[in-house]
């Protein structure tokens, strides 16, 4: 297993000193979040020669190996011309992944169109114009993993075309590419279902990525205030575990039973950049609590 960080938090630091903390921290891999300068989110890869020569120096420099990278683009938008866009991002960011030597890309069942095409209906509620253009996508880039034998892990995120658990389990099963797994995300609990044990069994055959961290769930009593009363905004945090409700005997427990052995994220958001390096800290050193009781 590969406990791994996402270095969001720490969002103040430099691409090059970011593998250097994370060492000092604890982790040997990192999981890359999206960097403006690097990956953004939606728009064509920034990563020129010189910055990815520079992370990768700086990877080797900290003997820390690159797990994962975050890679976001509108694969599943309706309107073919986002689509298309989003394919040709992919293939140039399958490119960087491979020169860095990372050893996954992760992903999400993807937000649909951008927000001024969207006609007011985003999230779940455009799911069937989303499937569609998302099964386009996967004819053009399932090859392309499976040729660089690079593995592409998604989640269903709040506000995806697929929220839940077991219909994105579903689909990464329908698509039946060894290159092509599921990511279980914690702090996404809430929205993915109801049992958070059944939810793991259930993705168990293709499950080969979590993200840990701690949220509130809020469909219990006043855990948000938001208005106007009534909003459909799919709400949801990144916290320490421990700040929040997610089950995580039952999240460690059940992952130990169903025997995972692939890649654990630390992805906590909400301390960024104050208590950063505090909180990657204890992170590390609750994960490995649990991975010591529960992996024997």
């Amino acid at each position: 297993m590969k406990i791994v960080l996402d270095p969001l938090v720490h969002a103040d630091l430099s691409m090059p000193e970011i593998p250097r903390v994370a060492k000092e921290l604890g982790f040997d891999y990192l999981e890359m979040c999206s960097r403006d300068e690097f990956l953004p989110e939606y728009f064509p890869p920034r990563a020129d020669k010189q910055r990815i020569r520079e992370f990768k120096h700086a990877l080797r420099e900290a003997d820390v190996k690159l797990a994962s990278m975050l890679v976001t683009f509108r694969w599943a938008s309706p309107h073919e011309d986002e689509r298309e866009a989003a394919v040709r991002y992919w293939k140039r960011a399958i490119e960087i992944a491979v020169e860095l030597e990372c050893e996954t890309v992760n992903s999400i069942f993807d937000r649909g169109p951008s927000p001024e095409r969207c006609h007011f209906k985003v999230g779940p509620e455009m799911a069937e114009d989303c499937e569609i253009a998302f099964w386009k996508s996967m004819e053009e880039l399932v090859p392309i993993f499976e040729r660089e034998k690079l593995p592409c892990h998604i989640e269903a995120h709040p506000d995806d075309f697929i929220e839940d658990n077991n219909l994105a389990v579903d689909i990464i099963k329908v698509i039946d590419s060894p290159m092509i797994k599921y990511l279980y995300c914690a702090p996404h609990t809430f929205h993915l279902g109801e049992d958070i044990a059944s939810m793991i069994r259930y993705a168990a055959p293709v499950l080969a990525h979590v993200h840990v961290a701690d949220t509130f769930n809020h469909k219990l009593g006043w855990r948000y205030v938001m208005n106007p009363p009534g909003s459909t905004t799919r709400i949801h945090q990144h916290l320490n575990i421990g700040e929040g409700e997610v089950d995580w005997e039952a999240f460690f427990g059940t992952l130990a039973e169903i025997g995972f052995d692939g890649i654990m994220t630390s992805q906590v958001f909400a301390y960024m950049p104050e208590k950063a390096m505090e909180s990657s800290r204890f992170m590390r050193q609750k994960i490995s609590e649990y991975v010591d009781k529960y992996w024997k």
